[in-house]
This record gives C-alpha cells, structure tokens and sequence, in this order.
C-alpha cells in the first residue's frame, strides 16, 4: 500500500539550493518520543500572516469576482518554500491509491473502463495504417495505449470549486451559476484545470490510531472534540494555511485496487462532521481537507435536513476550500509522520469536476 523510500543525499542537497538557503533541520521530540520536524521552526504565519483567512470567519468568496482558486489563492513563493523546508530526511510517502475497472467508487458515479486501444498484436495483425510501413519497421517496433471511460470522482482525488451546486439556480463558489456557467462538456468555471499545483505543511490527524482502531466503523461521525484530543495526543499544533488530512483507516482495505467493495463499504461513511470541519476552517485556518474515504464527510449527516452533504456545501461552495479524498494515509500512520510537506497536482482537462486518479506525496 503505503510506499516509502529515502531520496538520495544529492536530491536533498539540491533541494537545499533550490530554496536558497540550504536544508533547515529542527528536531523536536514529539508525543510518541520520535524526532520531528518543528512546527515552531516552519511557520507562515508567525511572521507572515495568511492572506485572506480571517479566524471566525475563515475563508469565503474574497477574491474578486472572477476568481476560481478559492483558498489555495493564499498559496506564495514563501508558504511553499516553508512547506519544503519540512522534507529535511528526504523521505517519501505516497497518497495515491491504485485504481483500476475493479475498484470501489462512491454511488453515483460511472464505472470505469481501461481497454486497449493499441496493441503490438493487433498492430501488426491488422497492418495497422497509422503504423509504420513493415518495409521501414522491420524490427517490429510496436507499442501499447488505451482508451479511458472513467469517471471524474474515482479513487484519489481533489474536488474542484465547480463539483457543487446549491439553491435553486445551482450556484457554486463565487457566486458562478449553472445558467450561465454550465454546458455539455462540463462546468466552464471552476473545474478541475483552475486548481493551482498545491505545496503547503501538512498535517495528519489520525483518529483511527488515537482511537486503537484499525478502521472506525460505518457512519462515526468524527467531531471538533476528537480532533482536538487527537492533535493533543499527537503533540501536533495545526497552523493557518495547512493542509489536514484525517485518517479514519478505511484505505488500510483497499488492497491492490480497491477490489473488496463491500469491507470498504465498512469504513467508507465515516468522516468529520459539519462542526468539525468549520473547526478546522474558520478556527484553525485549514487551507484545504481530506482523508482516506471517497466523501471526506461522515454519511448520513447528522442534523442537516436540507442537504445530504452539508460539509462539502460548506467547504466548496461556501468557503471555497479544496476536498481531498481517498489519499492513502496508511504510511504517515504507521511511521507517526504527523507533519510534512504536502504536493499533489492535478489532471488540467477542462470541463472535469475533479482531479481525479492522482498521486498526491508527502515529504519529510
């Protein structure tokens, strides 16, 4: 699942060059007695503050009229930089998840389907008239490709602005409206192609482990107060401008390609609740979410009888703040790597509502 390897001594010395003012090493204890990256020592807004996050308040529709990024606007040269600092070991964790045609989807969406498109066989078989003329290719040189039929909300994602709508002129973030905005080949604002490549502190908040869990059952709803015990526990402090991952263990099933849809279904609906995550928004100044489930938030909503998704109403729509899902967090959970550097970059193809099917890493 969890895959980790060490980046040679050279890669770390460039990566001290590229930030200009080498690699910073600040070991702190933390709760578990490992050494940790110091939050202290990384800081953006000890001495520069966040722009655009107000506590209370969050974040909002503050960026102007046109704008499609939401929070991740308040990204800079100097955040990114901080954020890399935090990759002092050179180690590697990857979020993704293997998807393939057997994998578990949420309801609702397609299915999807890989199918050769180009084979060397049938290339060769079938004289193929895009390939080259056997007469200038006699060292049979062929190749493979495929065809996608996939949907834009399978394995790890990241939710553009544009995937929700409310009201009954289905609105999205900024105030930008189906009637105007909307089309045949996907929403014209706000899709998946305006999400900015994505470098800041990451933070893990692993309920599941601060629970003695592996996974925790269907539908628990993770509130404000488990997260902040969680954080205790973990003698992490979260910062305005991370990105917070939670961890209910669900990923821990997915195996090879998630292929055991109904142990999956076990785990899938448990997530935060509204409360939790405005916690984690307008107080601690998360500047994106996610975790391990195909729809970050608990399911059903708790409370919430004019929306079946209050939580990703609130974070898109409402406050324009990214919803990462299904990131594999298996290996920060088991190295107790709590802060890192977070880098995820998605698909640019217009018109989708996702980035979808991505490999998001941690370092540190």
């Amino acid at each position: 699942m969890a895959m980790r390897r060490t980046i040679g001594a050279l890669a770390l010395v460039g990566l001290g060059s590229l930030l200009g003012g080498g690699i910073v090493m600040t070991a702190d204890r933390g709760a578990h007695g490992r050494p940790e990256a110091s939050a202290q020592g990384t800081s953006t807004s000890q001495d520069d503050p966040i722009r655009g996050w107000k506590k209370g308040r969050g974040w909002g529709w503050i960026w102007g009229k046109d704008d499609q990024v939401g929070s991740l606007n308040a990204l800079t040269d100097r955040s990114r930089a901080a954020a890399l600092r935090l990759a002092s070991r050179g180690e590697v964790y990857d979020l993704g998840l293997t998807y393939s045609r057997r994998s578990y989807r949420f309801a609702g969406h397609s299915p999807g389907e890989i199918i050769t498109f180009r084979s060397p066989d049938g290339i060769h078989r079938m004289q193929d008239p895009d390939a080259p003329p056997r007469d200038q290719n006699r060292g049979l040189v062929y190749w493979h490709s495929a065809s996608l039929f996939i949907s834009d909300n399978v394995a790890t994602q990241i939710d553009g602005l544009a995937h929700i709508t409310a009201g009954p002129d289905f609105h999205w973030y900024n105030g930008f409206k189906e009637s105007e905005w909307g089309g045949d080949w996907g929403p014209r604002k706000c899709d998946a192609s305006t999400i900015p490549p994505i470098v800041a502190r990451g933070v893990l908040i692993d309920v599941a482990a601060f629970k003695k869990v592996e996974a925790l059952p269907a539908h628990t709803a993770i509130t404000a107060k488990d997260l902040r015990e969680t954080l205790a526990w973990e003698g992490v402090a979260i910062q305005p401008g991370d990105v917070v991952l939670v961890r209910t263990g669900t990923a821990r099933y997915w195996g090879e390609d998630g292929a055991d849809h109904a142990k999956i279904a076990e785990h899938d609906s448990a997530g935060p609740d509204l409360e939790a995550t405005r916690w984690l928004v307008e107080d601690q100044g998360a500047i994106m979410v996610g975790s391990d489930t195909s729809g970050y938030e608990v399911s059903p909503s708790p409370g919430s009888p004019d929306c079946g998704i209050p939580v990703h109403r609130y974070l898109l729509v409402e406050q324009g703040v990214h919803l990462g899902e299904f990131h594999n967090l298996e290996g920060l959970s088991r190295d107790r790597a709590y802060t890192f550097c977070y880098i995820a970059a998605t698909n640019r193809i217009k018109g989708t509502a996702a980035g979808f099917a991505l490999r998001p890493i941690a370092l540190r």
